[in-house]
């Protein structure tokens, strides 16, 4: 049963990556962007990494599960990663994933970032937090569903949203909160938190997305 705080809350996961695993992804990254020449059409477009790059962070999240389900509890699985290559005047903004189905399964529960390389100025990754009755819907979890009873279910509002949709995200109050983890930290957060990517003034920001499952095994 999925707890509401669970799709709300923030983490870290120090040392998610060795530096020799670290080095070993952006070898076989750079390896494969060399050898399909991909280039993001938009900042918010990801590639799916080759599989020996999956397994190295799919081992990664393994190791995690324990610290994961301190805040986390119902994780059991993840979906493949993607990879995100982000370069100056590049920025994702305010976003919502929210909850499609709540009697979906399994159901993502929250997500994890992986920042490769982090931007030399700006590019930071950021959740926004905010009161605001205007962010929620009506929907609550009834009996049955994956949620615990009476849950409250978030917009739906995807970096690709009408604008009036993404409107709503910039003129709701909030408080920002930015990260900047030491090397090798993976963060989670919630499924129903507003976040993004500032814009990248100076660099490179290359990182790896996935999203964390309840009750199923790994896809």
């Amino acid at each position: 049963m999925i707890h509401m705080t669970e799709t709300l809350a923030v983490h870290t996961i120090e040392g998610f990556l060795t530096p020799d695993e670290t080095s070993h992804v952006i070898k076989t990254l750079d390896e494969h962007l060399d050898a399909t020449g991909w280039v993001p059409a938009r900042p918010s477009d990801g590639m799916t990494p080759p599989d020996e790059v999956q397994g190295i962070l799919n081992d990664a999240v393994e190791r995690a599960l324990p610290a994961i389900r301190r805040v986390f509890p119902s994780i059991a699985g993840v979906t493949p990663w993607d990879y995100h290559d982000l370069g100056p005047g590049d920025e994702i903004p305010p976003h919502l994933h929210g909850v499609d189905d709540p009697y979906a399964r399994p159901q993502r529960v929250a997500r994890v970032a992986f920042h490769l390389q982090e931007a030399e100025r700006g590019g930071e990754f950021f959740v926004d937090t905010s009161s605001s009755e205007a962010l929620w819907t009506d929907r609550t979890a009834e009996p049955g569903g994956r949620f615990l009873t009476g849950t409250r279910f978030a917009h739906e509002i995807s970096h690709h949203a009408p604008p009036e949709a993404l409107a709503l995200l910039r003129h709701v109050p909030r408080t920002r909160w930015t990260s900047a983890p030491p090397a090798g930290t993976a963060v989670v957060y919630g499924a129903q938190l507003v976040h993004g990517v500032q814009p990248v003034i100076e660099g490179r920001l290359r990182k790896l997305i996935t999203n964390l499952l309840d009750g199923s095994p790994r896809q």
